[in-house]
Parts: C-alpha cells; structure tokens; sequence
C-alpha cells in the first residue's frame, strides 16, 4: 500500500520496515481478543455482552479459535483441523496481525501509516475475486493475493511460504471473515429482537455459509475467447472505447486517474480514488483475465461498476480495453509520457474525439 503523501517506493518500502522493526516483536499477548465490530457497539452494554458470548461460542478467541465449519467432522479429523487452524493463526499474527490487526479489522499497529488501508476482512467483502460484483469470493481468489500479493501497495507476495503454510493463512482469514459477518447479523438480530436468541443463531450462520459455499460456483468466465495476441488495431479500439464509454469519466483522458480529489468513500468508509492505469500496478493483477473480469464485473466495495450490461452486446470491446489497458500501464515507468486523451488535433480544446488520432497515438507508442 503507498504511503500518505505518494512516498517514493523505495522510500514507502524503507519507512514500512522501520515502523514494523520498532514494533515489540510479533508475538501476540495471550489474553487478547477479538474486537467488535461496529454494529455490537451501537447496542447497550447487556446485548453487547450477549452477542460476544454467543460469537465466542462459536469462533473461540484468538488464543483458541474454532469455526463452526468443523462441527460436524468426527473428532479425530475435527482435531487435524484445529491444529491447521491455530498454525495459520500463528502464521497470522508473524505475518499479517501488524497490519490486519487481531480481528482482521484493518487497524494494525502499523495501518496508519499506509495508504490505501490494509482490508478490513470484517464485511466479508474482498475487492480482487473472479466472481461477479458483489459475491463472495472463491477460496482460490484469497490464496491467488496471498501468493502474489498487491502491486503498488504494501501487501506483499508470501509465495516463498510453503503451500501448506499459505493455504493455512487463507483459513485463519477466512474464520476472521465469517466471524465479522457472523457477529454483524447476530448483532443486527439483537438489534431488532431486544435480545440475542440461541436457537436464532445457527440459521445466521447458514445464511453466511451459504454465500461463501455459493460463490465457488460462481466463476466468471470471458463471454469470447482470449485472443493470441493483442494488435496495435485491438489497442487503437481499445482507446476509443475508453474513451467513449465511460472509463475516462473517472480515470481520465490518458488513464492516469486524477480527474477529481475523490470518487467518494469506499465500502470501508476511505475516500477512494480511480486508479493511475499508467502507474504499472495494476492491483487486480496484470494478466489479461485479471484486467478483463476487473472490467466486466467491476471491483467489489468501491465505486469501480461492472461494464457486463454495457458490453456484453459488443464482447470484442472488453477484449480491446484490456489491449488498452496493458498498453499504457508501465507507460510514465518507462519513460513515456502518456499522451493525454484523443483529441482533433486542430482544436484541443474542443474536447471532440478523433478516432484517427487514436490510431495515431496507439501506434506512436
């Protein structure tokens, strides 16, 4: 994640770990705990009581966690589990606590320091997956960010852990993902009910499960087929749909992102900003499956939509944006300066698009 103030990379790199090096170690006390989320706290102190205990009862506490998803299991498979568990727990609090904090609310001792905000797993909403707007994620698309990390942020790769470590990792954040959702509906019960029933509970939790279960399911898939390589017309075309439909509005005429202070807040509550497509980080990654599926299903909680009903009549434009956009990202890295939007080069002001002039200016860069 950059720092406040666009640090340099190395610079932002340098500071990251001099604030992590004056922290006391990464060993966690013993007797810390979970905190709760910002629905419990807008109870009265009985039924904040109440929803702990009932949340506790099924997620244990950090020294001891559990997850529901093992109740069923017979007991000497449920103990492999657990042991899985509590060593990615372990891994968590040396690799990721810092920043994630002990409840994966995204306010670790060193989360101020970072720009954007570690994720606040708590929602149960994940910004890079291969499903649609507004699912869950698949287990595979939290295992691909812990394995590859976020470009231009401060999330790195751990693909140097072994697998069995990595994969133990995405389990702990899963049982912080499902604990927040789980504590927010009971809390919201609590809220409507006067009180926290126990026969309730379970029904929550299956509500859920459900959406985690359902969106395996749910993999989006290119509506055509990838083509072999992306040509200097794809790019061309690529730039005039750009240009045309709608991306520009936020990211601006040469894809750089600062057309405005903000587009708002995100779902986290942080103002958010278009991302620097030039920059070469493309936090989605940079394949171009992840630049397509980012395009036509848009990124979840922020104000980056989905162009699935814009263009699913005229497929071969996606394909072209993503020529596009793996063409200008690297771009101010390399030296080249973006040339800023399309326009009648007779009249620049006019802001009047010259389909030619892109087809210049793609095969000019």
């Amino acid at each position: 994640m950059f720092f406040k103030g666009l640090v340099p990379k190395a610079a932002a790199f340098g500071l990251a770990v001099a604030v992590l090096s004056a922290m006391p170690g990464c060993k966690r006390a013993q007797d810390a705990e979970f905190v709760v989320g910002p629905k419990v706290k807008e109870l009265d102190a009985t039924l904040q009581e109440a929803v702990t205990a009932a949340v506790r009862g099924e997620f244990g506490t950090p020294s001891l966690p559990t997850t529901p998803l093992h109740a069923d299991l017979e007991l000497k498979e449920k103990e492999t589990e657990l042991r899985r568990l509590r060593h990615g727990r372990d891994l968590y609090v040396q690799q990721c606590e810092q920043c994630h904090g002990t409840s994966g609310d995204g306010n670790g001792p060193a989360a101020k320091y970072m720009y954007p905000r570690p994720r606040d797993y708590r929602a149960g909403i994940f910004k890079f997956t291969t499903t649609p707007y507004g699912a869950k994620p698949r287990r595979s698309d939290l295992l691909r960010t812990v394995d590859r990390g976020v470009s231009g942020t401060c999330m790195p790769s751990f693909r140097l852990l072994p697998k069995f470590d990595r994969e133990a990792i995405v389990d702990y954040v899963l049982l912080l993902t499902h604990r927040g959702e789980v504590e927010t509906r009971i809390a919201l019960e609590a809220e409507f009910e006067e009180e926290v029933d126990s026969e309730v509970v379970p029904d929550l939790m299956d509500e859920v499960f459900t959406r985690w279960e359902t969106a395996e399911e749910q993999e989006v898939h290119p509506l055509t087929v990838q083509p072999v390589e992306f040509s200097d017309e794809m790019v061309a075309a690529g730039k005039e749909a750009f240009l045309t439909k709608g991306c520009a509005k936020c990211h601006g005429e040469d894809g750089r992102g600062m057309t405005k202070d903000n587009l708002g807040k995100d779902a986290w509550g942080f103002a958010t900003k278009a991302a620097d497509l030039t920059s070469g980080h493309l936090h989605g990654g940079a394949e171009p499956i992840d630049i397509y599926r980012r395009i036509i299903s848009g990124i979840n909680g922020t104000p980056m939509p989905g162009f699935r009903t814009i263009l699913q009549q005229e497929p071969e434009s996606i394909w072209n944006l993503v020529a596009y956009v793996k063409h200008v990202a690297g771009q101010r890295r390399a030296g080249n300066v973006p040339v800023p939007g399309a326009f009648r080069k007779d009249t620049p002001e006019s802001g009047t698009l010259d389909v030619a002039a892109v087809g210049d200016t793609a095969a000019a860069n």
